[in-house]
């Protein structure tokens, strides 16, 4: 990787030294004294390199991408040929695109920082950059969302959403932005459709405004929800080896042939 790339950089970074600090720094305040339970009230996405920010795979696309978005879930629609869409929301096509590769406005979370830590080393050619991993109080955050969709959350007395809850109040994108004139993001679990999502541990952010980047929602809007670690580039293989002993895996990860041979290849690529 090009030794060039620009930082990105936050008020919030945490620049951890070791192993067991990425681990106190991952769990720190998890205890929920309400409970009586050790809960971490954020969710976590791991970078393989810092310089990324928080850019869906929509906006990724280029071009006029928001205008485009109509379009790939129109034709996403018209050629899959499933048998039971025509009980699918939109929720559920959009939660099935962004599945199969499908340029969407979700990004990728999980409830898992070991999860998380593995995409922050799954690929060897990105040793030499150091790593992030974006933790995001979400509960916190939704406290926060436009009062008709805040109810249907309080209403089940969740945390995070399901397609379900999110049909419940807007059946198009276009009526979910225009929930509210300022752009808000929310985190949904989606169903578990395979075990790839089951063993992620997986969830998605989507932002009411498919042009907005979530890293620039958080700084400006949600200081106080929010954190980056930053994992060092001479943490990496010692991070990699523990979580291929603990088993997080790509064989895990992405269950199939396709994930085992990713695994073995990496396992077995020379340092």
């Amino acid at each position: 990787m090009s030794q060039d790339i620009p930082i990105l950089q936050t008020p919030k970074d945490i620049r951890v030294e070791s192993w067991s600090e990425l681990l106190d720094e991952l769990y720190a305040d998890s205890w929920q004294e309400n409970i009586r339970r050790h809960r971490s009230k954020y969710v976590f996405r791991g970078l393989s390199c810092s310089c990324y920010d928080l850019k869906t795979s929509l906006i990724r696309l280029g071009g006029d991408f928001s205008s485009l978005e109509f379009h790939l879930i129109r034709n996403f629609k018209k050629y899959s040929r499933l048998p039971a869409a025509a009980d699918f929301s939109v929720w559920m096509w959009l939660t099935l695109a962004q599945h199969h590769g499908l340029p969407t406005r979700l990004l990728d979370w999980t409830y898992s920082p070991f999860i998380a830590l593995h995409f922050v080393t799954s690929e060897i050619s990105h040793f030499e950059q150091d790593g992030a991993i974006w933790c995001v109080d979400f509960a916190a955050i939704h406290r926060t969302l436009p009062q008709e969709i805040k109810a249907v959350l309080d209403d089940e007395k969740a945390n995070a959403f399901t397609i379900e809850m999110l049909s419940k109040v807007t059946e198009t994108l276009t009526d979910f932005e225009k929930l509210s004139a300022e752009a808000f993001v929310l985190f949904f679990e989606p169903p578990s459709m395979d075990d790839r999502i089951v063993n992620q541990f997986a969830l998605h952010s989507v932002i009411s405004n498919p042009r907005s980047l979530l890293n620039e929602l958080l700084r400006d809007r949600f200081p106080d929800y929010y954190k980056r670690v930053i994992v060092p580039k001479e943490l990496k293989w010692e991070i990699r080896d523990k979580l291929d002993q603990a088993n997080i895996n790509e064989r895990v990860i992405f269950p199939g042939l396709e994930g085992l041979c990713s695994w073995l290849t990496r396992h077995y690529s020379p340092r």
